[in-house]
């Protein structure tokens, strides 16, 4: 299979997991739901290793890339998982989705500000319309439902919405910025999928110590249970494949094709969390477009 179907892999697994994980995370704390994802994962891409990968290679890496790898780990799935469930559970999968997507962005303004590297007229195209997106996508009315867990002191819709979209914002400057320790790391252990294994199994076991100091951390449902199970399955092997395909194929062409994951949570997010949590209306899907159509031309068109 090539890199090009292995991103579609990744892009329409990452779609389902969000889907998924929105379902999980009704009944769950951010911080649980969080954990819970890390050490299922962990458990998935443990297995991919042992099965494909020769371990031995971990005993010489220099020490220097084990760092790169946890310190990459930490940005993504520690900081970054934990803000996209907390926005997940303000404003839904449908909303989180895209705004997710806009890791194109930042890595254009860290290049222009880091590297100097102006963008070229494409790319301003592209900035322009993943923006517009956004502010689309910030400014759809979030509706009378509650979000799960709400309570009669929390915050009223439009202020969830754009506390929401900040966490979902956040969590693609994660994003961005996580790669850069990736490719270090890679310099002296030249192995995606042990590389993000050893970041994520270092994620797992800091947010384990973290979550020891926690008091009365919230019980979640057997419900919530199987959906986060399911979930942390998912992005497991849609993180795998995904670096399968970064091995494969020009990291241009994974980000395009892996933008699927958009239309993939907008379709079933309202199918599997309901109509109720999951609004997905005309405004949401027209910002969505407009993210995906920019990042396509960030990508594509430097």
């Amino acid at each position: 299979m090539t890199g090009a179907w292995w991103a579609v892999v990744a892009g329409v697994g990452f779609g389902v997991f969000q889907a998924v994980n929105r379902r999980a995370v009704v009944g769950m704390d951010a911080y649980s739901s969080t954990f819970l994802q890390l050490l299922i994962s962990t458990v998935v891409l443990v297995a991919a290793s042992v099965t494909t990968e020769n371990l031995r290679v971990l005993t010489a890496a220099p020490p220097a890339a084990l760092a790169y790898f946890a310190l990459a780990g930490f940005i993504h799935f520690f900081a970054g998982w934990t803000l996209l469930n907390a926005s997940q559970k303000l404003i839904g999968a449908a909303r989180t989705s895209p705004l997710i997507g806009t890791v194109p962005l930042w890595g254009t303004a860290i290049a222009a500000l880091v590297l100097r590297e102006v963008p070229t007229v494409p790319g301003w195209l592209g900035i322009v319309l993943t923006v517009g997106g956004v502010l689309l996508i910030s400014t759809a009315r979030v509706g009378a439902v509650k979000a799960a867990g709400d309570s009669p002191r929390s915050a009223a819709p439009s202020d969830r919405l754009w506390i929401g979209v900040g966490l979902a914002l956040v969590t693609a400057l994660c994003w961005a910025i996580s790669p850069i320790f990736t490719r270090l790391g890679l310099a002296g252990l030249p192995s995606p999928l042990l590389g993000v294994t050893v970041g994520m199994a270092s994620s797992v076991a800091g947010y384990g110590l973290a979550l020891a100091f926690r008091h009365s951390p919230a019980l979640a449902s057997r419900e919530a249970l199987l959906f986060k199970v399911a979930a942390g399955v998912l992005v497991g092997l849609s993180t795998w494949a995904r670096w399968v395909a970064l091995d494969l194929a020009p990291v241009a062409v994974v980000l395009a094709v892996t933008s699927l994951s958009v239309p993939t949570a907008l379709v079933l997010a309202p199918l599997i969390a309901g109509r109720d949590l999951e609004q997905v209306t005309a405004r949401v899907w027209m910002g969505g477009g407009l993210v995906v159509g920019g990042t396509l031309f960030l990508v594509l068109l430097p």
